[in-house]
């Protein structure tokens, strides 16, 4: 089992393989990358063959921001379409024992296809690994999770992920509901957020009803919408109109100012929320402002990419944030993921722990 699969964006692949070779280099793996365009997938595979699977124990998944989910897994090909199963069943014989298995495909039109047949095929697999003892009949917590990528229908990528270091979604994707109500779909981007990046656990202190919001580039409300639908009051900064509902709803005060120059009279802010459309590294160094005279608790905020290079650019953002935060002794908590309701941009999460008081009494 040599390859680290990848799941990812289609046409993002350069991305992702661009991440996985940085960040094995970095745990000092070797290996090569096999990515084709507008697959939704990247192959890494490793010169030493136990090392995919000590790729995605060593590697935190929460540091990949291109990949939705990966696995340490073996290609099978030309597999007989009169037993399938069979053959799965038997390259899964050394396999850790799984508490759940997940048959999926990449996130493309091709992929979509494909997806009537992996249901159709799931139930048997899974009566056979049961009874193989690869996967267990319930599931249970802290075990490993075996993941079958479906090509075509007799070509798949078998292997198995850790349930501490991957993503608890089926293909790596939060699948949610467009609110009727809501002024735009980039609502859809801030709740996928909420949800990725705030473990459940913490939901309920970190997210809480009464709590003060700022939205900067809020026009027409699409992220105010989440705030207000979380019970918070929300200054929304934008020089446009805001959606008049919600500006019924009591909880929203509209501030016609630029959102680079705004800045709040008292450090009351639990949430700042962002989606401008700007440089990346014009926003990064607006964030950094406020992450270090203690403006807001925690940031979420979008990073628009350019067409070539997306990447480095979103490193380069989240170096800087790193660099000046360290110089200045803030404890904090970073995240980048380019989320499924994304597009040509990546979701940033900062969580500001501890500002040292010197910096802004």
């Amino acid at each position: 089992m040599s390859s680290v699969v990848i799941y990812c964006r289609s046409g993002f692949e350069n991305d992702a393989a661009a991440e996985i070779t940085f960040h094995a280099a970095e745990q000092g793996f070797a290996g090569y990358v096999k990515a084709k365009p507008n697959t939704g997938y990247v192959i890494y595979e490793c010169f030493a063959a136990q090392h995919s699977d000590e790729i995605i124990k060593k590697v935190d998944f929460k540091n990949m921001v291109f990949a939705r989910q990966w696995f340490a897994g073996t290609l099978l090909e030309n597999m007989p379409v009169e037993d399938r199963v069979g053959e799965i069943v038997t390259a899964a014989v050394d396999f850790p024992l799984c508490s759940e298995l997940r048959v999926e495909t990449p996130d493309t039109n091709e992929g979509k296809e494909l997806l009537t047949f992996c249901k159709k095929i799931s139930t048997p697999l899974k009566k056979a690994l049961e009874k193989q003892n690869t996967v267990l009949r319930e599931p249970k917590a802290n075990r490993p999770v075996m993941h079958i990528m479906f090509l075509t229908n007799n070509t798949a990528y078998v292997g198995h992920s850790y349930s501490y270091n991957n993503s608890p979604f089926f293909m790596g994707i939060l699948r949610l509901r467009m609110p009727s109500d809501a002024p735009s779909r980039s609502t859809l981007k801030l709740d996928e957020a909420f949800n990725v990046f705030i473990p459940e656990k913490d939901q309920e202190s970190r997210v809480q009803a009464g709590m003060r919001s700022v939205d900067l580039g809020a026009c027409p409300g699409g992220w105010t919408y989440q705030l207000v639908r979380r019970g918070m009051f929300v200054s929304a900064i934008d020089n446009g109109p805001m959606n008049d509902d919600l500006m019924q709803t009591g909880q929203v005060k509209h501030f016609r100012v630029d959102g680079f120059k705004y800045r709040p009279e008292k450090r009351n802010i639990t949430w700042l929320v962002c989606d401008m459309v700007e440089k990346p590294t014009k926003v990064t160094s607006l964030m950094i402002d406020w992450a270090v005279n203690a403006y807001a608790k925690e940031l979420i905020f979008n990073l628009k990419l350019p067409m070539k290079k997306r990447f480095d650019s979103v490193y380069e953002c989240l170096t800087m944030i790193k660099e000046e935060l360290n110089k200045y002794g803030i404890s904090y908590e970073l995240q980048a993921k380019h989320l499924y309701h994304d597009r040509e941009e990546v979701t940033v999460h900062l969580n500001v722990t501890k500002v040292p008081q010197s910096l802004y009494s």
